[in-house]
């Protein structure tokens, strides 16, 4: 496992921790191997604040990329006794042909003191787009519930902007203005023009193979949160990509057990229920999860991979701080995630039965 170190003037790790819901950066200096890169640096994320064990943002200054990427996120993991269900899940994603941040476990000290076992995840940036060689475009984070393709939020308030829930990563002047519209566009239209204007404004097909991922690792928020849309330039449509997915593969983000029937076949948001309106968006869909079902989302494949993650993972247990279990802990963990694989796979082929029968959604 790499070995990570941030040096960082105590002053400015006072400023983090004087207010650690302020997003602004403080410089550091961040050793990787022989290397040692300016950068600045601020916590991240939501619940994970409140946590001992603090995740962070980490944006390149000096040299501006590092491996092609000018930011990489940090993340402490902390609520998931695994520390994998983000990478298994990210994994899972760029195995169905779904854009999906790569990510690696690092060891982390800070001036000196070990900080523990941290997952280095990508950020989805133009920088990603180009490392992978596709066409420029437009990159909005979905970073709160209210990015539910809705009119209305989860609470069935009426939303105060149409963008809500939304926050601009990279675009042009008007990205923000087209969002609106595609979510109005979603909401007003009715059936037969939005069967015939939905395919020139979003990807469907690749939409319809991100909900099946999350259908599959069960995430809860995903389908209103814990997203980015990415508008292709050379296509004009709307893509989808995963992001921030420890609350999966049988356990919730607070890292209780979730039942493998938890999550609907089909997810929830408006713009899935508009599309499973029409009987050849639900056979494409039954198609792409069958197959998924069939080939990816199966003990046969997911055991191994998790058994080589893990037994990575062993050896750092004991040196990671913050952790009050031992390597022993995964080998239980293991069973949550076989018999979630098992009965969730079960329990959604079971539902596809009767889903490609329905008339209208």
């Amino acid at each position: 496992m790499l070995k990570y170190e941030i040096l960082i003037n105590p002053k400015w790790l006072r400023k983090l921790d004087n207010d650690i819901w302020n997003d602004e950066l403080v410089p550091a200096v961040l050793k990787m191997g022989e290397d040692r890169i300016s950068i600045k640096l601020a916590y991240r994320g939501n619940v994970i604040r409140d946590k001992k064990k603090k995740s962070y943002r980490i944006v390149f200054q000096k040299p501006y990329k590092v491996n092609g990427a000018h930011e990489i996120h940090l993340n402490a993991e902390f609520s998931d006794v695994s520390l994998s269900r983000n990478k298994l899940s990210l994994d899972f994603f760029d195995r169905i042909g779904v854009i999906s941040p790569h990510s690696k476990h690092v060891m982390l000290y800070i001036n000196g003191y070990n900080k523990g076992i941290y997952l280095e995840i990508e950020s989805f940036d133009q920088y990603l787009l180009e490392k992978r060689k596709m066409p420029d475009g437009a990159i909005i984070y979905a970073t709160n519930n209210r990015a539910n393709f809705s009119l209305l939020t989860k609470k069935k308030e009426i939303k105060k902007r149409l963008d809500q829930g939304y926050t601009l990563k990279y675009g042009k002047k008007d990205t923000m203005v087209e969002l609106q519209n595609f979510i109005a566009m979603i909401n007003a239209l009715s059936n037969d023009d939005f069967e015939k204007e939905i395919p020139k404004v979003l990807d469907v097909e690749k939409y319809l193979r991100w909900v099946a991922g999350a259908v599959c690792v069960q995430n809860y928020d995903g389908f209103i949160h814990n997203y980015a849309l990415y508008k292709n330039d050379e296509t004009g449509l709307y893509e989808i990509s995963p992001w921030d997915y420890d609350g999966t593969w049988g356990r919730n983000l607070h890292g209780r057990k979730l039942d493998h029937d938890y999550v609907p076949l089909t997810g929830y948001n408006t713009l899935s229920a508009r599309l499973f309106h029409f009987s050849h968006y639900r056979h494409l869909y039954n198609e792409i999860l069958s197959n998924i079902l069939e080939n990816d989302f199966t003990l046969d494949v997911q055991k191994p991979l998790i058994n080589d993650l893990f037994e990575n993972l062993k050896p750092y247990i004991s040196l990671d701080p913050y952790l009050d279990y031992t390597a022993e802990t995964l080998e239980q963990e293991k069973k949550v995630y076989f018999n979630f694989i098992k009965n969730r796979n079960a329990y959604l082929k079971e539902e596809l039965t009767s889903f490609i029968k329905v008339k209208s959604i």
